[in-house]
Order: C-alpha cells, then sequence, then structure tokens
C-alpha cells in the first residue's frame, strides 16, 4: 500500500496525477451514464476535464471538455464510473460540488451544485464565490 492505496489502483493513475475523491467533485449517476455514453459517441478521450475560468455574467464559469490524457498535478477523481480531472487552481472553487444531469425538455443538461458559490446566474453556467 502507498499512503492508503493500493498498487492496482496507484497503477491506474497517470504519472504526475493524485488522486482525488468525491469530496472535491460527486458524479451522481444519472451524469456518470450520461458521460458515459457522451465518451463513446464522442471518442475524444475517457476524461472528463471540469475547469473554472473568469467569464460569464458572475465573474467564474465551469468548462467541462473530454480528453485522452491528463496534465502533471491533475487531479482525478472517480465517480459514478466517470474519471474526472481536475487542475489544482479550479479544485479550489469546486470543493464539494455535484455534478447532475436531467433529461428534462426544460432546464435539462448538466448542472453543477457547488456549496462554494454565493450566487449563480439563471443558466446555471457561472457564478460568483
Amino acid at each position: 500500500m502507498l499512503s492508503g492505496v493500493s498498487m492496482e489502483t496507484a497503477i491506474d493513475i497517470p504519472e504526475g496525477v493524485r488522486l482525488g475523491n468525491e469530496k472535491l467533485i460527486l458524479v451522481t449517476e444519472p451524469a456518470g451514464v450520461k458521460l458515459k455514453s457522451l465518451i463513446e459517441r464522442e471518442q475524444k478521450g475517457e476524461y472528463l476535464r471540469v475547469k473554472i475560468t473568469g467569464g460569464g455574467c458572475n465573474g467564474l464559469s465551469y468548462k467541462m471538455k473530454f480528453v485522452a490524457d491528463a496534465k502533471r498535478g491533475d487531479i482525478l477523481v472517480r465517480s459514478s464510473g466517470a474519471q474526472v480531472l481536475v487542475d489544482t487552481k479550479s479544485a479550489l472553487y469546486l470543493k464539494g460540488t455535484h455534478l447532475d444531469y436531467s433529461d428534462k425538455m426544460v432546464g435539462g443538461g448538466f448542472k453543477f451544485s457547488n456549496p462554494n458559490a454565493k450566487a449563480s446566474c439563471s443558466c446555471g453556467e457561472s457564478f460568483s464565490i
């Protein structure tokens, strides 16, 4: 065991990447199912990168994209079958966030529930702290 991680798990972690947990970001079961289908369809990589960038109507916005490789310093969180990569700067803003998915006609899609956000816009794509 390496710092509480079995050798089998450690082998699956790309070099220079730390293993995180669902206290950083939790993917709900519906979101995990949708992400799996999108990964298969898009064929751009097996990881979902979640990043916080400046912009949006509230100052910060969520960005998501599929990537094939992790970057040195990333944090890898495995949740509901999804493999989520978060850079260390974005992790400061995401701690405790849930990523959910709904297929409703109105208000459907991916939705972030971030306990750190003091305000968010009606579209749910930007927030402020």
